[in-house]
């Protein structure tokens, strides 16, 4: 007896996917960064400021509600991609997730500009996080549900630039638009806008109800572990990711103070811009570039080493030539070790998922790998700086911390 055919949602995808499909996911994940990245530069800063109790530092509300956020995300991600996975919709398994995260993010948004209060305020975040989790988890898992491997590194590429250009877009709205009211506005339109093209111009493949998993709290929340004994690959990857990112957010952490107190620079803040601007330059220039060439040659493992051992190389100048043209070539070097890295490392991850009908869940479960060293970093980095060595020993652990994440990638044997 012949075993049927996997419906179409679950199946391993062959044919490689059109531009306007890849255009629109990037434009929909650039959208969900904006409504990130506008508050997370710009807004929430400014409302702390104004929002602060008498006596209360606005770094420390500032803080607490992006630590609130933080947590929520580590949540929502791989819980809002389970339920994906089991979305038995005519529209299919990610699209509704998708419009309805937006739209969600949007309101959340639109709530955000009217707190008048620290609590509001954190309540208001918590939503936002919530919500556009739900899109980016569903959007994310649509790589893998539509996407062939040889094809994988480039879509990665795309999506990787347009999350780059969303914090520049996000950025630039709260900063242009006249006020925190009209930011926050001005964010939520474009997340909105900035996403319809997806859901509305192409088809989601529909999971048959027949097929779906069960729709349980306890099915859900038994599936946020993944033995990495049953799964060697995956583990071996979440935890390359995770210490490639540690080690490229400790290197990042404490830039302003590194260019004021190391470096005596006389505009340490126009400094930093400078140097995310470099940075952003050659990450922009390298992540499609890397994504194809990775597709092209069939390896990924190669560029993964390869990409860790430079960024080594860039946080090692932090730590070893203290000069301002160093830190010019180090942003440069991380940017362009970063920018393949972002694309090969998620094209690696989608070939490493154990199950097609998990591709949600376990897509946010892997974003965790990135989510998780933003949390992490500050507490490493405050006692090495204080107690342990200074600058110097904080970026000598950085690259210790990437290299050791870049060596890992050889113990994946299921990806070459």
């Amino acid at each position: 007896m012949s075993r049927p055919a996997a419906p179409e949602a679950l199946a391993e995808p062959t044919e490689r996917a059109g531009r306007g499909w890849t255009a629109s996911l990037s434009l929909a994940n650039g959208a969900i960064w904006v409504g990130w990245y506008g508050p997370l530069q710009i807004l929430l800063a400014l409302q702390a400021a104004e929002l602060a109790p008498p006596g209360t530092a606005k770094e420390s509300v500032l803080a607490w509600v992006t630590g609130a956020g933080a947590a929520v995300s580590m949540v929502a991600n791989p819980l809002f991609g389970a339920l994906s996975d089991r979305t038995a919709s005519r529209f299919g398994r990610r699209a509704p997730w998708v419009l309805a995260g937006v739209l969600g993010g949007a309101a959340a948004l639109v709530l955000l500009a009217g707190a008048g209060t620290v609590p509001a305020m954190a309540l208001g975040w918590c939503l936002v996080q919530l919500t556009l989790n739900a899109a980016f988890a569903a959007i994310t898992a649509a790589v893998p549900d539509r996407v062939p491997q040889r094809q994988r590194g480039a879509v990665g590429g795309w999506v990787g630039a347009a999350q780059i250009l969303g914090v520049v877009a996000g950025t630039g709205l709260a900063t242009v638009a006249g006020g925190v009211v009209a930011g926050y506005l001005a964010c939520a339109g474009f997340v909105v806008l900035g996403a319809l093209p997806y859901v509305l111009a192409h088809r989601d493949p529909a999971l048959p109800a027949a097929r779906r998993p069960a729709l349980t709290w306890r099915a859900v929340l038994a599936g946020f572990w993944i033995s990495p004994r049953r799964h060697p690959d995956l583990g071996w990857a979440w935890l390359t990711r995770f210490l490639i990112n540690l080690g490229n957010a400790l290197a990042l952490l404490y830039l302003l103070y590194y260019l004021r107190d190391v470096l005596h620079r006389p505009d340490p803040d126009g400094g930093v811009l400078v140097l995310t601007a470099v940075n952003a330059v050659t990450l922009l220039g390298t992540v499609v570039v890397g994504g194809l060439w990775s597709d092209r040659v069939g390896r990924r493992q190669p560029f993964v080493l390869g990409t860790g051992v430079i960024m080594t190389a860039a946080t090692g100048l932090l730590a070893g030539w203290q000069t301002w043209p160093g830190a010019l070539c180090a942003a440069a070097l991380l940017g362009v070790g970063f920018g393949v890295f972002t694309s090969v490392d998620f094209a690696l991850m989608t070939e490493v998922l154990p199950a097609a009908a998990h591709r949600g869940k376990d897509m946010g479960l892997i974003n965790i790998a990135n989510a998780l060293p933003q949390v992490a970093a500050p507490a490493l980095a405050a006692p090495i700086v204080q107690h342990l060595g200074g600058y110097r020993a904080l970026y000598c652990v950085a690259a210790a911390v990437g290299l050791l994440g870049a060596l890992l990638v050889r113990r994946i044997r299921g990806v070459a």
